[in-house]
């Protein structure tokens, strides 16, 4: 159903046909060249260096001064606003003024992108500004953008920083909040800090299958479709793991991935269906080497990007100056909770839980159990960076025994600002201990858990094959932005974050 048009569409509508009526195309195809920006002009033009004399620029019209015969303009292109000087004698030198009075005066509206020609001065009130010497019409804006309002401390409010709708249409957030658009840069800084560490390195940037006939590396529900040609259900990849070790067993020292993952599960401020995750391998390493490598790489994404170690999250402020907290999993709950479960079986955490009032499900074993615990009582206690260390083995299908400890995984989690940010381990490399291990998920599935892994038996035979001694890391790229930009929701750092239907 097409909406009802509101007055303002009404009247740019008839505006439109008016300018078509006298064979002026709102939307031209020609090329219109550019050779400087607004903030450029803003950063280097002084009234003695004679530049700037001949300057083509375009954007949108963000507000209009009118002067009679000339007027103010504000100018908004992709890298900031500036002023607009347009008097009609300049843009119209000869005896004909419809230029001017008719096209831009009466045609022209806030949102209409426009291109102009000109030089730069400098107002009388000191304001950098560029004189008009030609205009042209670009594009028609036929919607009105919303007027922004800005209490007496010059905060916006209204419409303009309701989430709803500046998710939704994100298109018109980033017009009328330019500090949006710097927090997409920033996202876009840090995954070239990673991709900068990784190269350095020499390791490889690749990718891997996003429809997979079995969704395997992690515990999730997966969203589920089905391939016609092939007459098989596909699955969109919960993680990129089990491809990236065969590349591993495949003769690749060191590989990495920027992957979208998808996870049939629930949103909230840091979980979105549809998130980006970095994550790499590398042969000849272990999960102490991948510690000390993901402090220097974290610590280089502030560094790169804030010139500092220390970033504000909210009232707090977050030190990425390495080396980070470490400990391990058992330790923390018995810090936080007193209790130590090290030895306990499911019946004995089954009642661990129902003391420490957390909800458990009949499907859930040892180690969904434990994962509740640390989640209920301990992860959010970790607001500085902090390695969470040591699994027990119920936990980690696809790690490592640890060589040391008995009924535990060479696993790490990062935890920052209460919420994990990267997951890493000693991979595990034993054909063998791999199928029973997957053998066991399979046990937890029959169970009634929907999130317990599938057998994947490719990934096995590649095993057989051999693979060296690696470990891997993965970190959720969303996130990390998040605590990067002082970004509360993780809807502030995707374009196109998932919502409901517009009218459900």
């Amino acid at each position: 159903m097409t909406p009802e048009l509101s007055e303002q569409e009404i009247v740019r509508r008839k505006s439109l046909e008016e300018l078509t009526s006298m064979g002026i195309n709102a939307y031209p195809a020609e090329l219109f060249e550019i050779n400087t920006a607004a903030k450029d002009i803003l950063a280097n033009y002084t009234p003695e260096s004679q530049s700037y004399t001949n300057v083509s620029i375009a954007g949108r019209v963000m507000s209009v001064r009118d002067m009679g015969k000339a007027c103010f303009v504000s100018l908004q292109d992709s890298s900031g606003r500036i002023q607009l000087y347009i008097r009609r004698d300049d843009v119209c030198p000869g005896e004909d003024k419809t230029l001017y009075d008719i096209v831009f005066k009466k045609h022209t509206y806030i949102g209409d992108i426009v291109g102009i020609t000109g030089y730069v001065f400098t107002t009388k009130v000191g304001e950098v500004s560029i004189h008009a010497t030609s205009f042209k019409m670009l594009s028609k804006a036929l919607k009105p953008l919303p007027i922004v309002k800005r209490d007496d401390e010059g905060n916006a409010f209204d419409e303009v920083t309701d989430p709803e709708f500046r998710y939704r249409q994100r298109y018109v957030d980033l017009i009328i909040n330019p500090e949006v658009r710097e927090t997409f840069k920033k996202r876009t800084q840090i995954i070239q800090s990673l991709r900068n560490t990784f190269n350095a390195k020499g390791y490889i940037e690749v990718e891997t299958p996003i429809l997979q006939p079995i969704p395997g590396g992690a515990a999730a529900r997966p969203f589920k479709t089905h391939h016609n040609t092939l007459d098989m259900p596909l699955y969109l990849r919960i993680a990129n793991e089990l491809y990236l070790k065969r590349l591993i067993v495949g003769g690749f020292d060191g590989v990495y991935e920027f992957a979208k993952d998808f996870r049939n599960e629930g949103m909230d401020r840091t979980h979105n269906p549809e998130f980006t995750v970095m994550e790499i391998y590398v042969a000849y390493k272990d999960y102490n080497w991948m510690m000390d490598f993901t402090e220097e790489m974290i610590e280089k994404v502030a560094l790169d990007l804030h010139g500092a170690t220390k970033v504000k999250m909210g009232d707090k402020e977050i030190d990425f100056q390495r080396p980070f907290k470490r400990i391990t999993m058992y330790d923390s709950i018995k810090e936080h909770t007193g209790i130590d479960i090290s030895a306990m079986d499911e019946d004995a955490l089954r009642n661990v839980c129902r003391d420490l009032g957390i909800h458990t499900e009949k499907s859930m074993g040892k180690g969904k159990l434990i994962d509740e615990i640390f989640g209920e009582k301990c992860e959010g206690n970790y607001i500085q960076p902090t390695f969470i260390t040591d699994y027990p083995i119920e936990m980690s299908p696809l790690c490592k025994k640890h060589r040391n400890k008995e009924g535990l995984v060479e696993r790490f989690e990062l935890m920052v600002n209460g919420k994990e940010l990267a997951n890493a381990y000693s991979e595990l490399n034993d054909p063998i201990d791999q199928r029973a291990r997957f053998e066991e998920q399979l046990r937890l599935s029959e169970k009634g858990d929907d999130e317990a892994m599938f057998i994947d038996y490719d990934f096995i035979r590649a095993l057989e094959y051999g693979m060296p001694p690696t470990s891997g890391m993965g970190i959720g790229i969303d996130r990390l932005a998040m605590l990067m930009t002082n970004s509360h929701s993780i809807q502030d750092v995707l374009f196109f974050p998932q919502m409901r239907p517009e009218n459900a």
